[in-house]
């Protein structure tokens, strides 16, 4: 039984590792996809708060936002990535990030 036990925690610690490797590996290739986003389709970003801004938006968005995101970096940037950035952008936590990050890097006063 103590055998059974060791075995499955040792089973749920490597899917747990495998799934954060998954899910950093998402996240890089979202960052890409949403400074792209940024940079092509939101004009009024200041090019020094596509950073924070993309920062911001990865750290947001939820699981299946961050799948939109990679996917779009497969197959590119569509109608659907910029509703989802936009989404994103909305929410008061996403806003308090940006805020947060253009402040402390003395973007904004």
């Amino acid at each position: 039984m103590r055998l059974l036990a060791v075995a499955i925690l040792v089973f749920v610690s490597a899917c747990t590792q495998v799934q954060q490797a998954v899910d950093d590996t998402a996240r890089q290739g979202a960052m890409g996809v949403v400074t792209e986003t940024l940079a092509t389709r939101f004009p009024q970003v200041p090019k020094e708060l596509i950073t924070p801004f993309t920062d911001c938006i990865i750290d947001n968005a939820t699981a299946l936002e961050i799948r939109e995101f990679a996917r779009a970096a497969v197959v590119g940037v569509n109608d659907n990535t910029v509703a989802t950035a936009r989404a994103v952008l909305s929410r008061p936590e996403t806003t308090q990030c940006i805020q947060s990050r253009a402040v402390g890097n003395g973007i904004l006063g």
